[in-house]
């Protein structure tokens, strides 16, 4: 059976990854069009004349790096070889980076011997593009030009063609020819040693010359690109399963952005690594004989896991290498990653950082994990969903350098460009101010826009001691340390003030250049300018008291074997966790009490389970009653000790220590916590005490969680199993579960239950919290707000606020996004001060207003003047009353069928409504829809009276 189960997964697995290669790989009569339109160009190349080229042309390049005034003139002629590289070379392709890469070999003529010093060779490169890009800049076949860098080093740029042609081709949007120059054999390779030479001459300290390692790679790259490009290309040109692996590797890459970046992977060293592990010098980790999804395992294991990375990587086969011992020596001192390309003289991992392979190992070992423990081997996942800066890490920081001293007091390039140096100096930075309150730290450099005119300067944009003291630590050491004292609810803060504080002190900072993303939606849990579970200690203090005191009750006629708390508040997961109520304390409290006090107060659900007995009523009615009898007892006897208890027949509330406990008994019936028939409250209450651990146990690992979900409701069952505790024979039988729940699918697509299908290891069939509700509309409108949402959050953490767009919209939802709106008169809210957001006027007709009633308000005195007594006082206390709740409940009672209901409840005041459609209303109550739909919503007013302020008509329903 197991055999059978793994090799349907292992089908399914493969459909899907077929499908997706058919998706994202064009067609052979587009690559055919895009071939064509590459020879043009190569064409148009080849046919430029020989003309004079002068350095005013490339002005502010030239400045920035430091050659004004340099003699740099030369005599253009024609490259010696114009050829095609990169991924459609090599059969790779993969949208939407559709691009075709045309190398272009710069000829020896136009090049002094010594032009690899000082940046000339940079500058010469660059004026030998824009020669091309004037000759061809007239064309007919072009559509645009622009500019752009080579792997985002900014003194190697590159010249993009649109071709009027291509752009026509469906499968290809986008489309556009990169000219890359290549300078093989153009100077002495000796003179780019890595170690010894130095040749940018202004690269000093203390007087005395440094060696230029970056320098000098980047000079080398040129010299052995063609060589490189060639290799590659041809390891993986007729190899169908590497090709397929190479388009997958660049998927996953692409979905993940702070690795797919100019200090980690691109799609050439992706296929560099690829290839690497062709070659006899990996153990040919990789051979002809796997499958696409087998070597991109193999390669997610390489470089999560490898120890090969510590020694350096060898793309030279055995049998041919020319690389020494003393080298590779060399590229490990100078590089943090090195990767030797064919040659042996070129690291193709030069500009990786070490903080980004740290990132890169950490990725592939979540993608390892995810091919072995998540449905369809982690499709979902790996393949299809975007993980971005935002959701990666837990706090983003933007750091504006313009104008700063460190920019503009020091050469932009010298061995490396200014603001490469610079991300190392913040990465430094930041980690021995944050020290192992950090996983990890990434410093990006936003690159050089992908379009800008080389007339102008090297671009650069914006950046992703007096504080120590001595102190005496419990093992008796003295060190010097930095305190930041903060309340626990402010301690995710800490890490923005160390930052602020080390940035602003090192790199001559103002505050307001520094921008870290970590609590920009805290306004929204706070009460009285607190977080309000900053009171939770308090919270668990007076449960645990309670538990205590329940437990060792001696006149019950069972005793209490577990006391469990249900209620969101103590598994952290609460926006409003209660506060103590100043009327909930025992009687002999000494309490003071203050003016005013809220009306209504919430009570916290409480499971007691008692001692087996083999005397409990089979009759559920009966047993009920049996429930309650023993429930009143326990109120009974509590009210004897000092407390303040609330009881009847349906529930019974006891009142202690600031908080109000809601007592619910549980009887295992049948051995598992399952009723017979249906939901009852017995197997309600104990799927709800099995949420309430595994949310614990979550939050014990996590202190602070917020998973962010891209999943296909209707065709896949989300199984949640935190303690990975499923194996095959769990996962058939959530699967056949599932597959039952879609029986209907065929006969109303519109109309499924469940909408979401949530698995968990003690609920295989979701029959806990998603058997009835959210519909499929209404999970509909919830995933709509939640890509909205996160595409705005996405925007303001990467870019900052822009406009009317603020941190607010994530909990403003337009009221224009309903057919009527009803606002409630603030002031009779159960909770006013939750409310974060006060609605505005809707754009409508107002259909009828309401003055608020006198009989409810949501505070109530507690002056000696005004209260005769303090059990009068409690006796006035409301008990899970909200009168919102009612309101909806009548709504739904007397409107069944007419409209939906929206609304925020956890503090809003006011209420959507969507018209349902004219087949569920039915075609009388439709009708009278149709004809008049302001009467209806003058009996919505009616059925408020006292709550409601006004009810405003934005959309008439539609006849379906």
């Amino acid at each position: 059976m197991a055999a059978a189960v793994a090799a349907a997964v292992d089908d399914s697995i493969v459909y899907k990854l077929s499908a997706l290669l058919e998706e994202v790989r064009p067609n052979s009569a587009a690559l055919r069009a895009a071939s064509e339109a590459v020879d043009a160009v190569a064409g148009l190349i080849r046919r430029v004349p020989t003309q004079q080229a002068t350095p005013e042309a490339v002005t502010g390049f030239v400045r920035d790096l430091g050659l004004a005034g340099e003699k740099l003139a030369f005599t253009f002629r024609p490259p010696e070889v114009v050829r095609v590289a990169g991924s459609h070379a090599a059969g790779a392709v993969a949208r939407p980076d559709v691009s075709a890469d045309l190398l272009v070999r710069l000829p020896k003529e136009c090049f002094h011997e010594k032009d690899f010093l000082n940046h000339r060779y940079h500058a010469k490169r660059c004026l030998y593009l824009h020669v091309i890009e004037k000759s061809l800049r007239s064309s007919p076949l072009i559509q645009k030009i622009s500019w752009s860098t080579f792997l985002d080093e900014a003194r190697k740029p590159v010249l993009h063609y649109f071709i009027i042609a291509a752009t026509e081709i469906a499968e290809l949007p986008g489309f556009y020819v990169r000219i890359i120059p290549t300078a093989t054999s153009l100077f002495n390779v000796s003179k780019m040693n890595l170690s010894r030479r130095n040749n940018v001459r202004a690269y000093t300290k203390d007087g005395i010359n440094l060696p230029t390692p970056k320098y000098n790679c980047s000079i080398l790259e040129d010299m052995f690109l063609e060589e490189n490009a060639e290799f590659i290309s041809s390891s993986v040109a007729d190899w169908k399963a590497l090709q397929e692996a190479l388009v997958l590797l660049k998927v996953w890459a692409r979905q993940r952005t702070s690795i797919y970046t100019h200090d980690c992977l691109n799609g050439y060293l992706i296929s560099a690594i690829l290839v690497f592990l062709t070659v006899d010098s990996a153990g040919s980790l990789i051979n002809r004989s796997m499958t696409p999804r087998q070597i991109f395992r193999v390669v997610m294991k390489f470089l999560a896991t490898s120890k090969m990375w510590t020694k350096g990587l060898v793309i030279q086969p055995t049998k041919k290498r020319t690389i020494t011992k003393e080298d590779m020596v060399c590229f490990l001192k100078t590089f943090d990653v090195v990767i030797c390309d064919v040659s042996g003289h070129v690291n193709l991992a030069s500009r990786m950082t070490k903080s980004a392979f740290i990132e890169l190992q950490d990725e592939a070992a979540c993608a390892l994990n995810c091919l072995d423990r998540c449905r369809d081997g982690g499709f979902e996942e790996l393949f299809m969903t975007k993980v971005d800066l935002g959701a990666k890490f837990d706090s983003c920081l933007r750091i504006n350098l313009k104008g700063n001293s460190k920019i503009t007091t020091s050469s932009f390039c010298l061995d490396d460009l200014a603001w490469r140096k610079l991300e190392k100096d913040v990465q430094s930075l930041l980690q021995q101010g944050l020290t192992d309150r950090t996983k990890m730290i990434r410093v990006l450099w936003r690159s050089t826009p992908s379009e800008w005119n080389i007339m102008d300067a090297i671009k650069f944009r914006k950046f992703w001691g007096e504080k120590a003291e001595l102190r005496r630590f419990k093992d008796g050491t003295i060190a010097e340390s930095t305190v930041w004292e903060s309340e626990s609810w402010e301690k995710h803060t800490i890490i923005k003030r160390i930052a602020d504080h080390v940035l602003i002190k090192h790199l001559s900072l103002q505050k307001e250049d520094l921008i870290l993303v970590v609590d920009q939606l805290d306004f929204c849990l706070l009460v009285g300018g607190q977080d309000p579970v900053s009171s939770s200690g308090a919270l668990f203090e007076a449960f645990d008291s309670l538990a205590k005191k329940l437990r060792l009750l001696d006149d019950v006629p069972l005793k209490i074997s577990t006391v469990q708390p249900l209620d969101p508040a103590f598994r952290h997961t609460s926006v409003f966790p209660p506060e103590p109520h100043p009327l909930a304390y025992e009687k002999k409290s000494s309490q003071r009490l203050p003016n005013f006090t809220a009306t209504c107060m919430r009570s916290l659900e409480v499971m007691i389970q008692l001692e087996g007995s083999g005397n409990w009523p089979l009759d559920p009615i009966a047993m009920e009653k049996t429930k309650s009898a023993f429930l009143l007892k326990m109120g009974e006897s509590l009210e004897d000790q000092g407390m303040f208890v609330t009881a009847s027949e349906d529930e019974v509330n006891v009142l202690t220590s600031g908080y109000s406990f809601l007592l619910k008994i549980f009887h295992e019936r049948d051995g598992d916590g399952k009723a017979q028939n249906g939901l009852s409250e017995d197997k309600e209450l104990f799927l709800r005490s099995q949420h309430s651990s595994m949310i614990n146990g979550l939050h014990g690992r996590y202190q602070v969680y917020g998973p962010v979900v891209s999943f296909d409701w209707t065709f896949s069952p989300m199984i949640i199993d935190i303690n990975n505790d499923f194996n095959l024979k769990d996962e058939k039988e959530i699967n056949e579960n599932f597959m039952l729940s879609r029986k209907s699918y065929e006969q109303n697509p519109h109309d499924i239950e469940p909408a979401m299908f949530l698995a968990t290891s003690y609920d295989k069939a979701s029959e806990a919290w998603t058997k009835h509700s959210p519909s499929k509309l209404v999970l509909k409108r919830m995933a709509s707000y939640a890509k909205s949402s996160s595409e705005l959050l996405t925007n303001l953490i990467l870019q900052g606020q822009s406009g009317q767009y603020t941190w607010e919209c994530v909990f403003r939802t337009p009221l224009s996004n309903y057919d009527a709106v009803v606002l409630l008169h603030q002031e009779k809210l159960c909770r006013p001060h939750q409310v974060l957001f006060p609605a505005e006027t809707p754009t409508g007709k107002l259909v009828i207003c309401g003055k608020p009633s006198k009989d409810f308000h949501p505070y109530m005195p507690l002056n000696k003047g005004v209260v005769k007594s303090l059990h009068d006082a409690r006796e006035k206390i409301l008990v899970n009353f909200d009168p919102t709740t009612y309101f909806l409940r009548d709504l739904k009672s007397v409107f069944p069928k007419t409209f939906k209901l929206w609304y925020d409840s956890i503090g809003g005041d006011a209420i959507g409504l969507t018209w349902e459609n004219s087949k569920k209303r039915g075609r009388d109550e439709a009708d009278e829809t149709m004809l008049d739909p302001a009467s209806i919503l003058k009996e919505v007013g009616n059925v408020g009276k006292g709550l409601v302020r006004g009810v405003y008509l934005l959309k008439a329903p539609k006849l379906q």
